[in-house]
């Protein structure tokens, strides 16, 4: 991806450069180094000018020239006047060592912090919790009981494992959406999900509408895949209909992908009159709908949720409908699943066998034992979120008045509007506080939510007290000094 002129994408990439001991211009050298060698800022690219760069990391100017200064030092880019500053053709991308960096796009510092695991920051960048106590009985019980046949099965079920695809069925049927087993293909997490369905819907050039804000690991992908992304705004209801309409007859998209349960980032649940619509919309214009309900188990308020908008579609609709164990349970336990029309669950299914050979099954047969009590864990779940989302809002109140947030439908996430202020920028200072924010550019390339960020409440009380003192502090030297002057340490 050529980001030249794309400046929030080259500060997604330098990731938390400023964790470390060594002066500021060193620490920026070094990760734009990084980006080069990995081969996410090719030949040729232009980097950002110095100011422009300066006042998106709140930084000084000074600090910015002395890093590009020591970059043309080592022949790694040079300077034209009327050109700017661009990557050497002589710099060479690293195929063989590995620097331990993943590979660039707006949810870069995401999928990074799951490489480099636990710190002394405070990550925003994923809301993750323990197990839940259900499956350490789940694991228990499957040893007392069903351990001999499992491990004499033989092992390999591309599709999944049939008790599970049938706790699926049984799972949707429940939820006002008839599915019989062979609709149903278990994946090894929602992720793969995606991935298989980029596969088999995507080529270059093609048109994928998503919602505006979405969630920028999937945007990546489908990126990546060659796609054209095409946003759509969401009100209280869900993604809006006049301009979802709009985007289909301009656009001729291959793929929708919506969030209608507690979606990520904004925590809007999408209404049984706007599903229908949706659904409505895309038999109209034939474009086939990837409904992900990945937090669908798990949510901070309560109320009822309507059914899928798969249960409004006719039966020759093609809809696919995500759901994932992760959110509910635990991300350790790499359980999801994607139900359908059964001819195209056979054609993901393809794709499937040829990724992995099959989801593991042990991990498969925990979940067909969880699934049916998955209400009941995730009410019980809800009630943690609640309080730590309470006492999050209170926080916020109090330390940082001028913040503002509508409050969600469910989720575990606060979608909060930094007043006047771009989040990346934001973001740097936070970094320096030992606060890792994820600014809502990632979520948005559109710039409508450029002064947006995410805010999630699954910490415990006192994780979640200490994060709102740094952002406090971060937000106040903000607002006091500006930029740094290129000397800070970071602050853990």
């Amino acid at each position: 991806m050529d980001r030249s002129g794309d400046l929030g994408a080259v500060v997604d990439l330098l990731g938390d450069w400023t964790v470390s001991r060594a002066p500021l211009y060193r620490k920026l050298a070094r990760a734009l180094e990084r980006a080069i060698r990995a081969g996410d800022l090719r030949a040729g690219e232009r980097l950002p000018s110095e100011r422009e760069l300066a006042q998106r990391l709140a930084i000084s100017r000074a600090t910015v020239v002395a890093a590009y200064d020591e970059l043309r030092g080592s022949g790694m880019i040079d300077s034209q006047r009327g050109s700017g500053t661009r990557v050497t053709a002589a710099v060479r991308p690293r195929t063989l060592a590995a620097d331990g960096r993943v590979p660039g796009g707006r949810a870069t510092s995401i999928f990074q912090r799951m490489v480099d695991g636990p710190s002394e920051l405070i990550s925003l960048a994923m809301t993750i919790e323990p197990a839940v106590p259900e499956l350490g009985d789940a694991v228990r019980e499957l040893v007392r009981t069903d351990l001999p046949d499992l491990l004499a099965d033989i092992g390999y079920h591309p599709r999944g494992f049939p008790p599970l695809r049938r706790a699926v069925a049984d799972y949707y049927t429940a939820a006002e959406l008839p599915t019989a087993a062979d609709q149903v293909l278990v994946t090894t997490g929602a992720q793969q999900v995606m991935g298989l369905v980029a596969q088999m819907y995507l080529r270059p050039g093609c048109a994928v509408v998503v919602e505006s804000p979405s969630w920028p690991g999937f945007l990546d992908l489908f990126r990546a895949a060659g796609a054209r992304l095409v946003g759509v705004p969401l009100d209280e209801e869900g993604i809006r209909p006049d301009l979802l309409a709009q985007a289909f007859a301009e656009h001729q998209p291959v793929l929708l992908y919506v969030m209608p349960t507690y979606h990520n980032p904004t925590g809007t649940l999408m209404s049984a009159a706007r599903r229908k619509r949706v659904a409505e919309l895309c038999v109209r214009f034939n474009v086939s709908l990837l409904e992900d309900h990945a937090y669908a188990t798990s949510s901070s308020c309560g109320g009822s949720v309507p059914p899928p908008i798969a249960a409004f579609a006719p039966p020759a609709a093609e809809v696919l409908t995500v759901g994932s164990l992760a959110k509910a349970v635990w991300a350790g336990l790499r359980i999801g699943w994607a139900r359908g029309p059964g001819e195209i669950i056979e054609r993901l299914a393809r794709y499937k066998v040829r990724a992995d050979l099959g989801t593991p099954v042990l991990d498969q047969a925990l979940a067909a034992r969880l699934l049916p009590d998955i209400g009941e864990i995730a009410r019980a779940r809800a009630g943690i979120l609640q309080s730590r989302m309470d006492h999050l809002r209170e926080l916020l109140t109090e330390h940082l008045p001028s913040w503002r947030w509508r409050s969600p439908d469910g989720g575990s996430a606060l979608w909060v509007e930094l007043p006047d202020t771009n989040a990346q920028v934001f973001a740097q200072v936070a970094l320096r506080h030992g606060v890792e924010v994820v600014a809502g550019s990632s979520t948005d390339p559109t710039g409508a939510h450029d002064n947006y960020v995410r805010l999630p409440c699954s910490f415990p009380i006192e994780v979640l007290t200490e994060l709102v003192g740094r952002l406090s502090r971060a937000w106040l030297e903000l607002q006091r000094h500006g930029p740094a002057t290129g000397l800070m340490q970071p602050i853990i």
